[in-house]
């Protein structure tokens, strides 16, 4: 893989004290409610792990899996639902958690697809919101940042599968 120039663009600390805000917010909104979270993966599971520990009701949790990426930078334009839901979501407060908003066009799918199940309510939470780049409207009603169109890593983010780890949001030069 050719070596690409990381540029920091949120530290872990800015990160951790918008988690802390998130989660306050939801516990909030979700009081007396049946809240269940699902996190999209592979991006969001870092974030939805930490804001789940902050939360002060209580929650279940699922995942979904979605490409429409692959191994690029660019988005194919086609989405596909790679890991399904692994419970019924009819008549529950769901809470989807995306790592990074871009185009829009894989969570319109995916929310289209939830809302046919018959959920009570279905919410997004975003960490990231990139909308130089959206093509699709979405409503985010829990957001953390605004990154300008760059192509994101970091904190659960990947390029090739590398640069997830790291505990703070950049942006690859390439």
């Amino acid at each position: 893989m050719t070596p690409h120039k990381l540029v920091p663009l949120i530290s872990e600390e800015q990160i951790q004290q918008k988690t802390k805000e998130l989660a306050l917010r939801i516990s909030q909104d979700y009081r007396d409610k049946d809240l269940l979270m699902v996190g999209i993966l592979k991006g969001a599971w870092v974030f939805m792990a930490d804001l789940i520990r902050r939360l002060t009701v209580p929650v279940k949790c699922d995942f979904v899996s979605v490409s429409s990426y692959g191994l690029n930078t660019e988005s194919s334009g086609r989405v596909k639902i790679l890991l399904d839901l692994s419970q019924p979501i009819k008549k529950k407060d769901v809470l989807l958690i995306e790592d990074i908003v871009d185009t829009g066009l894989t969570l319109k799918c995916l929310i289209e697809n939830l809302w046919l199940r018959k959920p009570n309510s279905l919410k997004v939470c975003a960490l990231l919101d990139k909308p130089s780049r959206r093509s699709k409207p979405i409503v985010l009603d829990y957001m953390g940042f605004t990154v300008p169109n760059k192509f994101i890593v970091g904190y659960g983010i990947d390029y090739a599968e590398q640069y997830r780890n790291l505990p703070y949001i950049g942006y690859l030069r390439i």
